[in-house]
């Protein structure tokens, strides 16, 4: 499946939230959703959900459009909101099931289908607690579950790992990494662009309702990446080698991060082999040296300005 964005527009009187972004993807990608608060991530999301609808434009699965015919696409479609909204005196079982029901699944079928996403997310152990008694991480995990109960195409994320700690998180990752292995699209904005990069296969990356890029990770970077960044660790004194990297050809922004020493190095690779050499001069005793990946934290500071709507 192939998931098309055409000149997608809504406005709210004269605030326009999203403004002619257009994008695709494909089924078994992730794709990350990158921008500042307030930039239409949300609204967006909620279009492609078929929950809103557009002002202009449209959003295609295949050649199924989410706006001309939203009943059908919603069978295609998984949604998982930013925070589990349901009756708290609900079990975890009855909420999965109910949806299973909403879907159009009966008898046997309908019971497989639950049983089937509660092993897969790991919710089988807590089907009878009621809702409001789930911490945070397990609430994500049931929203995930009521989302696939209808085995859906494609699937879409909105900031899924906010308030999880660190095990929840690591534990979402890779229950997504094993949906895209099954042919899954997944769409997911997250303002953790670190873990976004773990998995993603690219990004679209907005800001006050407009796209600023799009596509896979690695045309993102090589489209925006002017300047190569380093990173060595050595026995000499930080403070000296920082010194001495101020004073050096193509050298911009040496810094020290944790154990490391990360500099910039203007043009192509062969200057950082002069810079190398130039280090190694001044006696300084190199135990590491490496090229960074850059990744999408650095794209997103390169291309956005933090402005809102």
């Amino acid at each position: 499946m192939k998931i098309i964005v055409e000149n997608l527009r809504r406005e709210f009187g004269q605030t326009v939230a999203v403004n002619d972004v257009s994008f695709q993807f494909e089924s078994g990608q992730i794709f990350g959703f990158v921008g500042p608060n307030g930039a239409g991530k949300t609204t967006s999301m909620r279009i492609m959900a078929t929950l809103d609808e557009p002002t202009a434009g449209d959003v295609r699965l295949d050649n199924l459009s989410v706006v001309e015919d939203p009943e059908r696409a919603r069978h295609l479609i998984g949604f998982v909101p930013d925070e589990l909204r349901a009756y708290w005196d609900t079990t975890v079982n009855d909420y999965i099931d109910f949806f299973a029901r909403a879907y159009g699944l009966r008898g046997d079928a309908r019971e497989q289908a639950v049983l089937s996403v509660e092993e897969f997310t790991n919710t089988a152990g807590i089907r009878d607690k009621q809702l409001r008694s789930l911490s945070k991480g397990m609430k994500q995990r049931v929203s995930l579950a009521r989302a696939l109960v209808s085995d859906p195409q494609f699937l879409i994320l909105d900031e899924p790992a906010a308030g999880l700690d660190p095990r929840a998180r690591i534990e979402l990752r890779e229950l997504l990494v094993l949906l895209a292995n099954q042919g899954k699209a997944i769409f997911i904005s997250s303002h953790i662009l670190a873990e976004l990069t773990e998995i993603c296969h690219g990004a679209v990356i907005i800001e006050q309702g407009r796209i600023l890029d799009a596509g896979e990770t690695g045309s993102l970077i090589e489209r925006r990446r002017e300047k190569l960044t380093y990173a060595l660790r050595a026995l000499s004194d930080p403070t000296a080698l920082l010194r001495d990297l101020l004073e050096m050809p193509h050298v911009d922004q040496p810094r020290q991060a944790g154990h490391e020493i990360q500099f910039d190095v203007e043009g192509a690779e062969e200057n950082a082999f002069e810079v190398l050499n130039l280090i190694i001069q001044r006696g300084h005793r190199i135990i590491e040296f490496r090229q960074t990946k850059a990744n999408l934290e650095d794209i997103f500071m390169n291309i956005t300005e933090g402005k809102v709507q």
